[in-house]
């Protein structure tokens, strides 16, 4: 199979797809594999490393993702990439496309075989290909959080550890999934208050024994949300539905009641996001201020910090993409039931029914498509 890797063009994203060593697995099993130049620079791999791990060097853009059989991105692909994907290609990358529906029907549009990261699920509901960026993004969340607290930058001029004397911020979470978690440790690690609000009592009990209770927890219902959002120095947006929106807890109103020049960290972002008033924002203009509430929406996190998430990364989503390039796609996701979970659109198919319904478009169930397909392919 012919798999090529992009350089990323969404602003600030220096991570990219695959590793050398990736590369060299791929290679050792006959697929060839194609780069474009430079794609590894930001995460810390020279085009000389690829090309001895067996990669060809492509130095044009375009002409890489035309030639692709398997297409291995980190992010969706950009307006301007459109035109150069086509029917049957398989793109195997972030792709959220409850958040864009632009995105969406020019996919369907181009008939690809769309499979996404963020919804590749084991049967436990453990989400391995999101798991370790939210890591990453749940980590990075109270960081940024407390750099945008200083009054430099428009914040409350809090610091998030407090001194002798002087009480730590407070630091609430909605959320209590990978990144909520991780969010909480960094949040308490740094000498904050930290509260943490999820739907789950079971998973409040949890957190409650690993944090032996100096987190707070508390049940994420509209009341709990609203007074903890008025005491918050800086609140972390942790929600996800797996490939659905995420629901809007904090409404504008809401966002009226909170302290002046308190920070709003959206991870949920990529989803929609969690706040009404959540726009994304890029590394280069991270923050904008609504309702004297500075606002940190930036899409790709992760993309800041390329040579540990890149690593992180691949180590997650190689095994898949030698599934998919051993087997071919449909094979793959009818002997991995995770791998099928990742699939949400196949040759102009919604096959994801979080994502029909959050873009309001006709659900067709994996099992169907796979079957008229299987039947077509054999026909031809």
């Amino acid at each position: 199979m012919v798999i090529g890797v992009p350089k990323e063009i969404k602003p600030a994203e220096n991570r990219i797809a695959i590793v050398p060593g990736g590369v060299e697995t791929l290679v050792q099993r006959g697929h060839k594999v194609l780069i474009e130049k430079g794609a590894g620079i930001g995460s810390g791999f020279s085009d000389i490393e690829f090309i001895k791990a067996g990669a060809k060097i492509i130095n044009n853009h375009e002409e890489l993702l035309s030639k692709s059989e398997l297409l291995l991105k980190v992010k969706e692909p950009l307006p301007n990439e459109y035109k150069f994907l086509r029917q049957g290609q398989i793109l195997f990358t972030y792709l959220h496309l409850a958040a864009s529906e632009d995105l969406t029907l020019n996919l369907i549009k181009r008939k690809i075989i769309g499979i996404a990261y963020e919804t590749v699920q084991t049967e436990d509901g453990f989400l391995p290909l999101l798991a370790p960026m939210s890591e990453i993004a749940g980590r990075m969340a109270p960081l940024e959080g407390a750099k945008y607290l200083e009054e430099t930058y428009g914040g409350r001029g809090v610091l998030l550890s407090g001194v002798a004397g002087v009480p730590p911020a407070n630091v609430v979470i909605l959320g209590g999934g990978n990144v909520g978690y991780n969010a909480a440790r960094i949040a308490l690690g740094m000498g904050a208050s930290a509260t943490l609000l999820d739907i789950n009592p079971i998973k409040l009990r949890m957190f409650d024994e690993i944090f032996q209770g100096r987190v707070t927890t508390m049940i994420a219902d509209n009341y709990n949300i609203r007074m903890v959002a008025s005491y918050a120095d800086l609140l972390i947006c942790a929600v996800l539905i797996p490939g659905a929106k995420a629901p809007r807890l904090i409404t504008r109103k809401i966002l009226k009641t909170m302290r002046q020049g308190a920070v709003i960290v959206d991870v949920s972002i990529d989803q929609g996001g969690c706040a009404e008033t959540s726009r994304p924002t890029t590394h280069s203009e991270p923050i904008y201020k609504e309702e004297g509430i500075i606002h940190y929406a930036v899409s790709n996190m992760p993309g800041a910090v390329p040579r540990t998430s890149t690593r992180a990364l691949t180590l997650n989503t190689l095994p898949y993409v030698l599934e998919i390039a051993e087997k071919g796609w449909e094979n793959a996701v009818m002997e991995n039931h995770a791998l099928s979970k990742g699939v949400n659109l196949v040759e102009g198919k919604i096959t994801h029914q979080a994502v029909a319904e959050a873009l309001n478009l006709k659900y067709t169930p994996l099992k169907e498509v796979l079957k008229e397909y299987t039947q077509a392919q054999s026909i031809y």
